[in-house]
């Protein structure tokens, strides 16, 4: 019963995305992809889920290089139900974990990378993650820091403050952020892990293996909260040190959080292609079409937790 509805969902996929001159292309976005399920960190996907995600795409789905995907498309020959996969950030488990399981399936994604926190950095937000998960039960008076308090008991209750914190400190200026995040830190015990994100070696080793890079800036920031200079500089850097690193051109950027008018403005789509790079992804849900700004595609992520309704959304997504 299961594999007829996927089968008709999959015969309905060619109506909602079709091929040719019509096409419609849908772009995944993922960040981690864990070993196991961590209840810190409930919104990633772990190996056994995102063996099945890859496994359907490759069933039912043209899964096709994002930067091939966009030269089909331009050329009105996408096939079908094309859909790409991405990830942001540079974490080291795209390598350990996500690899094999998309060499099992023969399939390729886009790797974008905050340069600034390769071999052994740590992005602010898997410090609150990592802070709130060795912290002793009890209250945290984060009061001082202008950051409110809030009670530690089971790994439900952590996770929810470390989520409202992340919320809390994501769009402050860089430096206030920074200040905060450390004095988190500095309330732990126990040294918070610092192999989380990849080192130059396993960029290189996801390029061998046939995956695409793209630049996501040096040190993952707001850019709408940057002066001009300081965000071009961001997003300059980050394509010059990957292609120095990797030896070849680096065409292919994504917008930080990547929401316009929040995250990104349209003085920083012109700075992307005035750098040279021939498209850039933002977080904005929808499909692709001819008519697309190749400098603002949306991407998606269908969380569901069963096969049918995770290709369900999918299909949705291509229509928006």
């Amino acid at each position: 019963m299961a594999d007829m509805r996927l089968t008709l969902l999959k015969h309905l996929g060619s109506w909602m995305a079709p091929g040719g001159r019509r096409g419609r292309l849908s772009i995944l976005i993922y960040h981690r992809v864990l070993a196991t399920p961590d209840p810190m960190r409930p919104g990633e996907v772990d190996a056994a889920t995102f063996s099945w995600h890859i496994q359907l795409l490759a069933r039912y789905f043209k899964v096709l290089p994002l930067t091939l995907a966009l030269r089909l498309l331009r050329e009105g020959s996408l096939p079908a139900r094309a859909v790409c996969v991405t990830f942001d950030d540079g974490y080291a488990d795209n390598l350990e974990v996500a690899l094999p399981i998309l060499q099992a399936w023969g399939v390729s994604a886009t790797f974008f990378i905050a340069t600034g926190y390769l071999n052994g950095g740590r992005m602010w937000n898997d410090t609150v993650i990592e802070a709130l998960r060795y912290l002793p039960a009890g209250s945290l008076d984060l009061s001082g820091q202008g950051l409110g308090m809030y009670r530690l008991g089971d790994w439900r209750e952590r996770a929810d403050v470390a989520l409202r914190l992340i919320q809390l400190l994501k769009y402050p200026p860089f430096r206030q952020r920074e200040e905060q995040v450390h004095y988190l830190a500095s309330l732990v015990a126990t040294p918070l892990p610092d192999k989380l994100m990849l080192t130059v070696q396993q960029v290189r080793e996801l390029q061998a293996a046939g995956m695409e890079i793209g630049a996501h800036t040096v040190n993952h920031p707001i850019l709408a909260r940057l002066d001009q200079a300081t965000a071009r500089q961001e997003i300059a850097t980050s394509k010059q040190y990957l292609e120095e690193l990797l030896g070849q051109e680096v065409k292919l950027f994504a917008y930080p959080n990547g929401k316009l008018g929040q995250d990104y403005l349209l003085e920083h789509v012109q700075m992307v292609r005035e750098l040279g790079f021939v498209a850039a992804a933002s977080t904005n849900w929808g499909g692709i079409t001819m008519q697309t700004d190749p400098w603002q595609l949306p991407r998606f992520t269908p969380w569901d937790m069963q096969p049918a309704r995770f290709m369900a959304r999918l299909l949705w997504n291509y229509r928006l």
